[in-house]
């Protein structure tokens, strides 16, 4: 038995008011609590899909105060593979767009191409803190539109988040032409006097096209 701290009377264990008073026991009002933290984090896990558990451990580190905060982690897969083949990976096209579009211009305008293992360092060290707004907004979204509808909660989640598998098709086809383009450029030779390697490269990237192509 346990008694309320209302008005002291006497109610089973497994009571959750009072049944004198109708007060509501400490206990009976954490639990809802409880289950909808659990619920939440099982709504974040639907969403990441494939390797929630090391996100979610990722995620902790940026909501360990009263409120969201950036705190610093590194993303080797953002780091060794292209930046912008993880977000579109992720589905977070506006960041992939960002980093398909920025790391060109900037090595345009700099004329260094290695301006682009700054923009890899930027992403393996931001990815897991964007990605985790990504989630957290995404989620919010998806709840509040779905209300109390469960079935349609959980089919939005799995539709909106995940991954897009075919980038990693993408990512090693475009790897594939990479690979083709630094040996044609070996195969072209040393630069020809008066020419610029620029040239050179342009026209075995013209050749591989054309042979593709044909």
């Amino acid at each position: 038995m346990k008694s309320c701290v209302s008005c002291q009377g006497q109610n089973p264990d497994e009571a959750r008011f009072c049944s004198q008073c109708g007060a509501t026991f400490p206990a009976a009002e954490a639990e809802p609590a409880a289950r909808a933290a659990a619920s939440e984090e099982e709504h974040w896990r639907a969403f990441i899909g494939q390797n929630a558990d090391r996100y979610l451990e990722q995620f902790r580190k940026f909501s360990e105060g009263a409120t969201p905060r950036f705190a610093l982690t590194w993303h080797w897969p953002a780091f060794l593979f292209d930046p912008f083949l993880w977000f579109l990976y992720r589905k977070m096209y506006l960041y992939a767009l960002i980093y398909a579009i920025g790391p060109v211009v900037s090595a345009y305008f700099t004329g260094d191409i290695t301006v682009g293992i700054v923009w890899r360092i930027i992403a393996a060290g931001s990815a897991n803190y964007l990605y985790y707004w990504h989630v957290k907004e995404h989620v919010a979204e998806l709840r509040k539109a779905a209300g109390f509808d469960q079935a349609r909660l959980e089919r939005s989640l799995h539709e909106e988040g995940g991954v897009q598998p075919y980038v990693i098709w993408v990512g090693v086809a475009l790897h594939l032409l990479l690979l083709a383009l630094i040996l044609a450029a070996i195969k072209e030779g040393p630069p020809e006097k008066g020419k610029l390697p620029l040239e050179r490269g342009e026209r075995a990237a013209v050749r591989l096209f054309v042979a593709s192509a044909s």
